[in-house]
C-alpha cells in the first residue's frame, strides 16, 4: 500500500509540475490544452501520469516542433520539486562522460519517478520542494 501512495504522490508532482508549465501561456490556454486533450485525444488531466507516452505524442500533434519546448519546461518545474542527482548512462568509448545523452520527456519522468520511490523505499530523505502540493493538502 505504501509503494502505491508513493506512486499517487509522484503522480500528483508530475500534474503539478504539467499545470505549472501549461501556465506558461495564460489560463485560457491551458485550459484549452487540457479540453483539446481530452476531447480529441481521450486523455483526461489525470490520466496525464498514466498515458504518458500518448500525452507526448498529442502535445507534437497540436504544436509540432513546439512541443519539446513544453515537454523542457515539464522537465524543469519537476526537477525544481525534487533534490535529486541522476547517475547517466555511461558508453564504453573515451568521450562518453562529455556527452549528454538525448533525454526524452517521458523517460526523464521515468529516471525522476525511479529515484522518487528508490528513496522513498530506502527510507532516505528526499527533499520534495511542494510549497504548493503542501498547502493542498490542508
Amino acid at each position: 500500500m505504501a509503494k502505491q501512495s508513493q506512486h499517487e504522490n509522484f503522480d500528483q508532482i508530475l500534474l503539478e509540475a504539467i499545470d505549472e508549465g501549461l501556465s506558461s501561456i495564460g489560463e485560457a490556454g491551458k485550459a484549452s490544452i487540457y479540453i483539446h486533450l481530452e476531447g480529441r485525444f481521450n486523455i483526461k488531466k489525470q490520466e496525464i501520469p498514466y498515458k504518458l507516452n500518448d500525452f507526448s505524442n498529442a502535445l507534437k500533434r497540436i504544436f509540432g516542433l513546439g512541443a519539446r519546448h513544453f515537454e523542457i519546461l515539464f522537465m524543469k518545474k519537476l526537477h525544481a520539486k525534487f533534490e535529486l542527482t541522476f547517475k547517466w548512462p555511461t558508453y564504453e568509448w573515451p568521450l562518453s562522460k562529455w556527452i549528454i545523452p538525448e533525454m526524452t520527456f517521458t523517460e526523464y519522468v521515468r529516471l525522476v519517478r525511479e529515484s522518487f520511490e528508490a528513496a522513498n523505499d530506502d527510507k532516505v530523505e528526499m527533499g520534495v520542494l511542494v510549497n504548493e502540493h503542501e498547502e493542498l493538502q490542508k
